[in-house]
């Protein structure tokens, strides 16, 4: 492993600062090539990470006065907040100090403020949220899955790009499945971006273009990438967590009605642990913004120690396989096609 800069936005998230310091110190001890920095208010951070009995004298402290809810209005990231350690972590990275930004914060609040104190790749109008999402059969992409809330086709077809060359890169898809989330299969279903936007894809030979895709049909592994715009992407998302829980909480209680299913139950516990950790956002860290010149990944809110672990991961994948650079050089190729 190639030494990697990671500023990571320590009070980002439900459950941080602890949750950031122990996902952090998990990941130092696996990759002593990975450099770590926190942002957020330092002494605070310290007071925290003793009051756990977890030592991080070897990581730096890049200090902030003040960090940013998710309640709050995502534009105080711009004046009032910026000063916040999600503030501070990005204008690291514009300076060229870390190789990423790895943040459990507002997701409003990091759209905002990543392309404001970052930039973006030369040739792209919007940055996308790109998240892995377990399937059946593996897992499929993301994007958008919350960033740009209403999309013309122009900026779905760039999804599709980013998303063709991540699943390359990253998931090591040799030829990604690119699906456009639709309310229907039919070329005319949809908005008249999201027509527009299949018209593009059809003729555009240079991808694997499978047509529209119906969300129910999403979960059931049809393609590798979903291209969608952030609001149905985001609700496309959300929904598939909440119906992973319901299905396991289904299952727990039919286990424990009575005492033959308790019996069934002890018979299937490996398996049913299996598809507790396929279903467990946790276990597929975070999603990265696609489109920004450096790596910006944005965790769940509800990460825990071993979710941002996995965040980590993901980022360092980022850096290591230059993604950022890989939709550069190609996206001009790419758009000379059309």
């Amino acid at each position: 492993m190639i030494y990697i800069k990671i500023v990571v936005d320590a009070f980002g998230g439900d459950f941080a600062p602890p949750s950031v310091i122990k996902g952090s110190v998990i990941i130092k001890e696996q990759f002593p090539n990975l450099d770590i920095v926190f942002s957020g208010n330092e002494k605070k951070l310290k007071q925290i990470a003793k009051n756990i009995d977890v030592n991080i004298s070897d990581f730096e402290i890049l200090n902030a006065k003040d960090y940013i809810s998710p309640e709050e209005d995502p534009s105080k990231i711009l004046k009032e907040k910026s000063d916040s350690s999600m503030a501070i972590g990005l204008k690291a990275l514009n300076e060229d100090y870390v190789d990423a930004f790895l943040t459990a914060g507002s997701t409003g609040a990091l759209a905002v403020g990543a392309c404001f104190f970052n930039k973006k790749i030369k040739g792209i109008k919007r940055a996308a949220l790109c998240t892995t999402v377990p399937a059946y059969g593996g897992k499929f992409l993301l994007v958008d899955a919350g960033a740009n809330l209403q999309c013309r086709e122009n900026v779905l077809f760039e999804f599709a790009i980013m998303g063709e060359i991540y699943a390359k890169k990253i998931l090591k898809i040799n030829n990604p499945r690119i699906g456009l989330a639709n309310v229907g299969a039919e070329p005319k279903k949809g908005t008249t971006a999201h027509q527009a936007a299949f018209e593009m894809l059809k003729n555009y030979e240079r991808l694997n273009f499978i047509g529209n895709v119906e969300a129910r049909y999403i979960p059931l592994g049809v393609c590798d990438v979903v291209v969608s715009d952030g609001l149905s992407g985001n609700m496309i998302l959300k929904t598939m967590e909440g119906t992973a829980k319901f299905l396991v909480k289904t299952l727990k209680d039919i286990y424990c009605s009575n005492f033959k299913t308790k019996l069934a139950a002890a018979i299937l516990t490996k398996q049913h642990e299996i598809l507790k950790q396929k279903l467990d956002y946790k276990n597929y860290g975070g999603a990265i913004f696609l489109g920004m010149e450096k790596p910006i990944v944005k965790a769940h809110g509800n990460s825990n120690a071993t979710t941002f672990k996995n965040a980590f991961l993901q980022t360092i994948k980022c850096v290591e396989q230059k993604i950022s650079l890989e939709i550069s050089s190609n996206i001009t190729n790419f758009k000379k096609q059309i």
